[in-house]
């Protein structure tokens, strides 16, 4: 008889990385239920949060050393002067290189403001060059159209100047003036001038007299130290030193309303161009409060020979965008010299960068006659004497450059790492707090069942 043994083959069990339910955890329960809920609240919360920040765009400042070599920067003015007539307002701009520009009219337009009593209101704006408002309601060029063609008129012991209207005359007033400037004479409102006295030039300056003036405009200057004014009078170099003729602005015997003084307003004062609403509405930091700090800036004096100096240190600035490409925006602002400065990425978005500048100031202001601060309580802070009234800002250049680039905090990958600590870890406490709950039920029984 065969007898047939069975053996068995032993059964091999592979771990598995997923604990198995319990009996208990099928159980279904009120505060399960409620756990279940506000577990999958709590994970749509927290997973909306984690993709705010990574949605959400900071910027990263960096400094570094300013490498930029032979660039121009744009000033960007916009200031009022409520009792100083345009026909005396000048704006000179000078430079450590040696460079100035002197009596700046190209690109400035000065608006001619009725008396501070009256409210101010606009009167005419004349951009360019200031025309004199002759008696027959036209300008001194085309006046002099209506003379006599023989007509030669003398510049009043000064030699004509290159850029008459008939070579070797003085035909109208500006080129009498013209004339005195080179010879770095005075010229006061030009009584004894016939030119002047044709073109009523004295009387107009009786008229303007209590007038303002708003001067606003784009100056484009050397990217080094220097400085640029706004003073009365025409201006002029006598050896190393920088004046004014002065004699039309200060009013002997004048009453106090008619006499002239530099108080103004800055309204704006920027380097470089302006924001976008947008990145700086995303950017609080970087609204015109904090990149520039003169703007609404008001000063008063009732003192003519007074003073004002601002002492402004100028900071380049970059703004990179989200998405900036770096050849895209080197091949933009070498393309195109005619876009305002730092501005060629407006246009093109993130593609582009904004070439900017923020600036901090510290003021000072004197009377020109010297003397102490006696009357604040700083009997030892002493003023020099002499001087230029007007308002001067000298500005600096700092070697260091801020970059401000756009960057996402976090990326795709740590996105969804998030995400799955976030369910993984909230699922685990709601388990481990669901498990309590149950233990802690069926405990609360057996002892009311005992």
């Amino acid at each position: 008889m065969l007898s047939s043994v069975l053996t068995s083959t032993p059964h091999t069990s592979v771990p598995n990385a997923f604990a198995k339910t319990v009996e208990d955890a099928r159980i279904r329960t009120n505060s399960g239920g409620v756990i279940t809920i506000v577990s999958l609240l709590i994970v749509m919360w927290l997973v909306w949060g984690e993709w705010a920040d990574y949605r959400r765009v900071v910027v990263l400042p960096e400094l570094v050393v300013d490498k930029s070599r032979g660039e121009r920067m744009e000033i960007h003015l916009n200031m009022t002067f409520p009792r100083l007539p345009c026909e005396l307002l000048t704006l000179d701009v000078m430079d450590v290189s040696g460079e100035q520009q002197v009596g700046v009219a190209h690109g400035v337009n000065k608006v001619r403001l009725s008396p501070h009593a009256e409210g101010g209101k606009v009167i005419n704006v004349q951009s360019l060059d200031l025309l004199i408002i002759v008696p027959s309601r036209h300008s001194p060029s085309e006046a002099a159209k209506h003379l006599d063609p023989d007509y030669c008129g003398e510049c009043g012991g000064a030699n004509p100047p290159p850029n008459v209207i008939k070579p070797g005359c003085c035909t109208t007033c500006e080129e009498v003036r013209e004339a005195y400037a080179e010879k770095q004479w005075a010229f006061g409102d030009g009584r004894n001038i016939e030119q002047c006295t044709r073109e009523g030039y004295a009387e107009k300056l009786a008229e303007q007299r209590r007038e303002g003036c708003r001067i606003e405009g784009v100056l484009k200057v050397n990217k080094v130290v220097g400085n640029f004014h706004i003073a009365p009078g025409r201006s002029f170099t006598t050896g190393n030193m920088h004046v004014h003729d002065l004699d039309a602005y200060i009013v002997p015997n004048a009453s106090p309303a008619d006499q002239h003084t530099m108080s103004h307003l800055v309204h704006e004062l920027r380097f470089g161009p302006q924001l976008p609403a947008e990145l700086a509405g995303r950017w609080g930091w970087t609204d015109h409060h904090h990149t520039n700090p003169l703007d609404d800036t008001k000063q008063e004096t009732d003192e003519p020979a007074y003073n004002f100096m601002y002492f402004v240190k100028v900071v380049s600035t970059s703004y990179l965008p989200l998405g900036w490409d770096p050849l895209f925006s080197t091949a933009l602002h070498n393309a195109d010299e005619k876009t305002p400065l730092g501005s060629h990425g407006l246009p093109f978005g993130t593609q582009g960068s904004i070439e900017a500048h923020q600036y901090s100031v510290t003021s000072h202001k004197r009377p020109l006659s010297g003397g102490n601060d006696a009357a604040e309580g700083h009997k030892e802070r002493v003023h020099a004497g002499g001087g230029i009234p007007g308002v001067f800002f000298n500005y600096d250049i700092s070697p260091m450059k801020v970059i401000n680039r756009e960057a996402r905090p976090k990326s795709f990958t740590n996105f969804l790492t998030g995400v799955c600590a976030i369910i993984g870890g909230t699922l685990t406490v709601a388990a481990a707090l669901d498990r309590g709950l149950y233990e802690g039920a069926m405990r609360v029984k057996k002892l009311h069942s005992n």
